[in-house]
């Protein structure tokens, strides 16, 4: 499928960012980018986003290229979208809708196509507009006749009982998830949860240390579904070790809520391990987003150790970094070689043996826990 990448510049630092990531999302959801339309404005136009000149130009390209799509990286309000849509007279994709459809393609597990599901209707709600052709009453006769309900009544009630009944399912899955939880807690098994920015190298980590097969892949949103496997780690005996489905700037909010019972795995773990794309020139800013939805969901608080991870791309040595108390800060590996990943057990297994001292009411000394950790 032939599409136009549109965006704004509202004089963001982010822009060239933005626009090669949603490059990224559009290959990923199946579409070939074909042209690339941007513009600055100071901000959105109330009727088409970008302004009537710059949709003309837009159509233009859409009519010579013989494009099938255009995708902006920018949520688009249904009236906007709609506007566009008999502007351009072409189908048109915000940043939201795109993000959506990705996850629906990726969505394997029962509980994954649930949760997408539930967010793709929620946006389809704020789109159920007057504008449809078969807006008119609804006609009567012997068998047909209905409650005088209007095309567009009957489809907001049908959706509004389709998004109850999987709000009920996703709280008995998120019901299964809180029993499984508290088994581990009375186990006093040590949890840790892989987060990071999408394509980061999450699923490549964790296949790397638990040999799990996940599917990984150069892409974004490659995992959606929770995996969970045992880490044995000697002395600091099993943890389970969680990927989670990454992050992105601007995550649609529906997504955020939808996946909240599967987020929560990331809530109730001991550790968060932040994975970071070491090669990326734009690492901090995706840092800064994943720590903003990580307050979003409530985990926050949770003690993260920062991986840098593909270190071959970037041409950095395996090393682990102290912050200022002394503590452990971060870690530079690759998933891929292997290289640094003992550098990363041996830190999991110093945070879980921390925690099951603190548990069992013994402290440890900073430069005992130090002079476990051979490398320093």
């Amino acid at each position: 499928m032939r599409a136009a990448l549109v965006g704004v510049d509202f004089g963001k630092d982010d822009f060239a960012a933005g626009l090669e990531e949603l490059s990224l999302l559009s290959q990923s959801a199946g579409a070939d980018p074909i042209s690339v339309v941007t513009c600055k404005r100071s901000r959105p136009d109330a009727a088409l986003f970008i302004g009537s000149g710059k949709a003309t130009e837009i159509a233009d390209i859409v009519a010579d290229e013989k494009l099938d799509l255009v995708i902006f990286n920018h949520a688009l309000s249904p009236a906007q979208q709609r506007n566009l849509e008999r502007h351009l007279k072409i189908r048109v994709v915000d940043r939201t809708s795109l993000i959506l459809d990705i996850f629906a393609q990726r969505a394997k597990s029962h509980e994954g196509k649930v949760q997408v599901e539930l967010a793709q209707l929620q946006h389809l709600a704020t789109r159920l507009i007057r504008g449809w052709t078969h807006l008119e009453r609804q006609k009567g006769g012997i068998g047909l006749r209905g409650p005088g309900e209007t095309q567009l009544e009957t489809d907001r009630r049908l959706l509004g009982e389709r998004v109850k009944m999987l709000k009920s399912r996703l709280e008995k899955l998120q019901q299964q998830r809180e029993t499984q939880r508290r088994s581990r807690d009375r186990s006093k098994t040590f949890s840790v949860s892989l987060v990071g920015y999408t394509n980061a190298g999450k699923s490549t980590l964790f296949n790397s240390l638990t040999k799990a097969g996940t599917y990984a892949a150069n892409q974004l949103f490659a995992t959606l579904d929770t995996t969970s496997r045992r880490l044995y780690l000697g002395d600091a005996g099993s943890v389970v070790i969680s990927d989670t489905v990454g992050f992105i700037r601007e995550l649609p909010h529906q997504l955020v809520a939808a996946f909240r019972a599967t987020l929560e795995e990331t809530i109730h773990a001991d550790l968060l391990l932040h994975v970071v794309d070491a090669n990326s020139p734009v690492r901090a800013d995706q840092v800064e987003q994943v720590n903003h939805v990580l307050k979003e969901i409530g985990a926050d608080h949770i003690p993260q150790l920062m991986v840098c991870n593909k270190i071959d791309l970037a041409a950095l040595e395996p090393a682990v970094v102290l912050n200022e108390c002394g503590k452990i800060d971060r870690i530079f590996l690759s998933a891929r070689t292997g290289a640094g990943l003992d550098l990363l057990r041996q830190s999991i297994a110093d945070f879980a043996i921390q925690k099951a001292s603190e548990t069992a009411g013994v402290k440890i000394a900073p430069d005992e826990a130090d002079a476990r950790f051979n490398i320093l």
